[in-house]
């Protein structure tokens, strides 16, 4: 398979069952997230529910595009850590698969909310610090300025859910005072009693947008560490897109090549003008490679992978430079540049439709499996009180909101933090901070800042181990 060995293509499926594995736990793990809002108001039955939420989760992994697959995949520099050895490639694969599943597993187990994208993108970074470690690393191992994006994007996305929730909260609050619909909206649900049908209609589309925005952002986590696996295992049929049309490189090559032409390199530190140097001299070999092409099959399956590492490494120096206060392009200069490595990445920046196809199942299938631990937690340990339509309607419409835009975005973002956070904020809008279980509360934040150094150190121990035994 792929030209590797028996063992070797083995171990290739079973990373691949792996990222499978992952993201189907992440599909159980995370299905309270959008389910139990509408099962603990009496909404959906469970199992309608779960089913429902199943069915938009796959079609969310389509509909979602690549953006937050490709953050992934670009976390951790592949072209860096991929050498001749094949058992590298694999020894790096195992480690963050073995260990983003174990966590996953673990805190599902004890029912705490735990955030996927955490464990995954600690896995990540747990991988590249080890490397930096060993002797031959001679470059970063970690892409740190998007490691610094994700991070911010982590770290606001449940600040945001907690703030806006509570200002939604009051809003409703303060339309519907001393009227009918605000005494049906904050009163606690009638037992195994559906709610008035237009309570139940927000709350069957709050649940289905949750659902959906979780399949577009989580399942490209999926795609991107599936990624991360052909490419770092098999670059030579991987490390390009073969449906790209070649044709249109040599033209953006050019653009780009003119407009690097405006910068003045004698403003510029010496590490900055070695990266213009490198960048300049990349982008006239690419053009040249890519002059006579008719297909991306014409390239010879041994230089793919160097093509790619070309065109990662031109993007990577030239969005470096643009944003230094030295390099004096115009905004149009920068508009351009930006717009033309965007097309340039095409290249790099795709997945197959198999891949789409195959996390999708394994998200959909698992979301309807196993919830019932994190179900509990998210409607009754949050907060003191039995959840109200109004407080599960207006995390779900703060948490469908945040992930969508994220989406859009190209960040990753825990649903899982975004909707307990969503929780936690209508349970203070309705009787402040004495209304949440410190108990729970305590064990999601510590869950929240044990996650990443953790899944780090456990996912660098086994790079290291596995990498020795290789």
């Amino acid at each position: 398979m792929f030209d590797l060995e028996l063992s070797y293509s083995i171990l290739l499926v079973f990373c691949l069952l792996a990222a499978c594995g992952f993201e189907f736990v992440n599909g159980f793990h995370d299905t309270a997230n959008a389910v139990a809002t509408v099962i603990y108001t009496n909404t959906l039955k469970p199992w309608v529910a779960v089913i429902w939420s199943g069915t938009w989760n796959f079609l969310g992994v389509f509909a979602g595009g690549i953006g937050v697959a490709m953050g992934i995949v670009n976390l951790l520099p592949v072209e860096t850590l991929v050498d001749q050895n094949v058992a590298h490639s694999i020894s790096m694969v195992m480690a963050l698969l073995l260990t983003a599943i174990f966590w996953n597993l673990l805190t599902w187990f004890f029912g705490i909310p735990c955030s996927s994208s955490h464990t995954l993108i600690g896995s990540i970074l747990g991988v590249g610090l080890a490397y930096s470690l060993l002797p031959e690393a001679t470059s970063e191992a970690v892409n740190w300025s998007k490691a610094k994006e994700i991070g911010l994007s982590l770290l606001i996305s449940p600040l945001f859910g907690f703030s806006v929730t509570i200002v939604l909260m009051y809003f409703l609050r303060s339309a519907t005072r001393k009227t009918e619909t605000g005494d049906t909206l904050f009163k606690e649900p009638k037992k195994n009693q559906p709610p008035p049908f237009w309570i139940r209609s927000v709350l069957f589309l709050t649940c289905t947008l949750v659902s959906f925005f979780h399949g577009s952002n989580d399942g490209q986590k999926g795609v991107g560490l599936v990624m991360l696996v052909l490419i770092g295992i098999v670059p030579a049929y991987f490390a390009l897109n073969e449906k790209y049309d070649p044709s249109k490189m040599p033209g953006s090559l050019a653009r780009i090549e003119q407009v690097v032409g405006n910068i003045d390199s004698t403003t510029l530190s010496l590490a900055d003008r070695t990266k213009l140097s490198e960048a300049v001299s990349m982008t006239a070999h690419l053009r040249q490679t890519f002059a006579s092409l008719g297909s991306i099959s014409q390239i010879p399956k041994n230089e793919k992978f160097e093509v790619r590492k070309e065109v990662m490494l031109v993007d990577r120096n030239l969005n470096a430079l643009i944003k230094k206060e030295e390099v004096r392009l115009s905004e149009n200069d920068k508009s351009i540049l930006k717009s033309e490595l965007k097309s340039v990445r095409k290249v790099t920046d795709y997945s197959p439709t198999w891949v789409l196809f195959m996390i999708s199942i394994s998200l959909g299938v698992g979301t309807m499996i196993g919830w019932k631990r994190i179900v509990k937690t998210v409607g009754e340990k949050i907060g003191k009180e039995h959840l109200t339509y109004a407080q599960g309607a207006s995390a779900e419409m703060v948490a469908a909101s945040t992930i969508g835009l994220s989406t859009y975005f190209g960040l990753p973002v825990s649903t899982t933090h975004v909707l307990s956070s969503g929780i936690a904020g209508s349970m203070v809008a309705s009787k402040g901070v004495k209304n949440l279980q410190p108990d729970t509360v305590r064990n999601i934040l510590l869950a929240w800042f044990l996650t990443l150094p953790v899944v780090m150190v456990m996912a660098g121990t086994l790079f290291l181990l596995f990498r020795s035994l290789s």
